[in-house]
């Protein structure tokens, strides 16, 4: 079971996300807060696996409140999308720079929702379309001057299958997107994915397209 904190100023869209859960029996709403100071507190008293975050709040806004969680409990403790309707490069990179392990538009149906939290608690890293158009049209217009050569020897260790797969995921590809260009199943692209990430030390996979970029193996 998945405990769950939901986070939006938003009364409906605090309760429509709370129906749309509601279809998975694995999801366990713990609770929803309306105010970006409150997370912190309550995470203290209440455990929790995932917390979906809006991005857009008075107080505090979700970049800065996932700033605070991630000053007090790291990734593999309590895993954090960000929901939102903006799908600028600088939201999306503000929002995996304080720490968030994904990040999904508000207007995502509930499967799409559910298939994020899974990915997410898996260990992956959810990002929507526009948001992954984002974050690599961003690297893709501001490559870092340098290759960061220590970067690029942790990449030197995955293997010829693994590298190639990296490199489509740079490109914007979905996992279904690549095994049909690879003529492998979309499990066998996560494993190989999901191995790369750890084998580089990328925290999801929005980080593994930063990575990429910053070894200098990213599309041109």
């Amino acid at each position: 079971m998945t405990r769950i904190l939901i986070v939006d100023d938003q009364d409906d869209i605090r309760a429509g996300i709370r129906a749309m859960l509601r279809l998975d029996e694995s999801l366990n709403v713990v609770a929803d807060l309306s105010d970006g100071l409150q997370v912190v507190p309550f995470l203290r008293e209440n455990p929790v696996d995932l917390v979906l975050m809006d991005i857009r709040m008075p107080g505090i806004d979700g970049v800065e409140a996932t700033r605070r969680i991630r000053a007090e409990h790291p990734a593999e403790k309590v895993r954090i999308i960000v929901l939102t309707t903006f799908d600028q490069d600088a939201v999306v990179l503000a929002a995996l720079r304080a720490g968030a392990n994904g990040f999904l538009s508000k207007t995502v149906s509930p499967a799409e929702l559910v298939a994020g939290i899974a990915e997410v608690s898996d260990g992956g890293g959810a990002l929507s379309a526009n948001a992954a158009a984002a974050l690599i049209g961003h690297m893709a217009d501001n490559p870092p001057p340098l290759v960061d050569q220590e970067l690029l020897r942790r990449f030197d260790v995955l293997t010829p299958r693994e590298r190639e797969m990296v490199v489509l995921v740079a490109q914007g590809l979905s996992n279904e997107d690549i095994a049909a260009q690879m003529f492998v199943s979309p499990f066998t692209v996560k494993t190989h994915v999901v191995r790369a990430m750890t084998k580089v030390g990328a925290r999801d996979r929005a980080q593994l397209v930063t990575f990429t970029f910053r070894a200098g193996l990213g599309p041109h």
